[in-house]
């Protein structure tokens, strides 16, 4: 029996985005007269919804109580509504996995901690309203990833066992969400992480390609290979 569906994490797994989110927190840093981060550091940075990220960024930028956390937070927001489509991109190759998952019949979500508003206006823009089944963004319905709720939903909602779900994403978090919602957890090269991470915290696959997707799809045998993108 193959699989059925695919939930998806959207900031490092399907879209560079990584530029939206740091043109709007360093507005934010810049207004509150904190150091401003690089692209690089806003890699490490992301991944664990806007209340973590405004708390590592003003302990970057200087604030190491985060006393100033409900403005930064209240300000980034603000931005963030204007910016969160600047050059967002889809990584190399995804549109097409996209479509090819979708003739095989599978049934595809995304699971994002960003704010659930943003991540459906950027699953829009990049990708039409048709492309996938369900998005869910960050929202008081579930607590945030790595719990296990909102992926569960997401089975649920698309008919699918958690047994019968990849799960794909970029960070320790995503593999975190994965494992605890009984999926079968694939993480992804090309994001905001390394190997090293995605293995550590439960990959039970690791793809260099989004086309390996189809490929990981596809199988009847779920061995858990940590091996699969060589």
């Amino acid at each position: 029996m193959s699989y059925q569906a695919c939930i998806f994490d959207l900031d490092g797994t399907l879209c560079d985005s990584v530029e939206s989110i740091a043109w709007s927190g360093n507005q934010m840093l810049r207004d509150l007269g904190l150091r401003q981060a690089s692209l690089e550091d806003y890699k490490i940075f992301v991944g664990d919804g806007v209340d973590v990220l405004m708390r590592r960024l003003l302990r970057f930028g200087g604030d190491e109580e985060g006393v100033r956390f409900d403005e930064a937070k209240r300000r980034y927001m603000e931005y963030f509504q204007e910016g969160c489509l600047y050059n967002v991109k889809a990584y190399p190759g995804i549109v097409e996995m996209l479509a090819a998952l979708k003739k095989q019949g599978a049934k595809l979500a995304v699971l994002s901690n960003k704010p659930h508003g943003n991540t459906r206006d950027v699953i829009e823009k990049v990708f039409g309203p048709e492309m996938f089944d369900l998005v869910q963004g960050q929202s008081e319905l579930f607590p945030r990833k790595p719990a296990p709720d909102g992926a569960l939903y997401l089975a649920d909602k698309l008919g699918a066992a958690p047994k019968d779900c990849l799960y794909v994403g970029d960070t320790g978090t995503d593999m975190k969400t994965g494992k605890a919602a009984g999926m079968y957890t694939v993480g992804v090269l090309w994001g905001f992480r390394d190997e090293e991470e995605l293995i550590r915290d439960g990959a039970d696959c690791v793809a260099a390609d989004a086309m390996e997707l189809v490929d990981i799809y596809g199988r009847e045998n779920r061995e858990n290979d940590k091996a699969c993108s060589q």
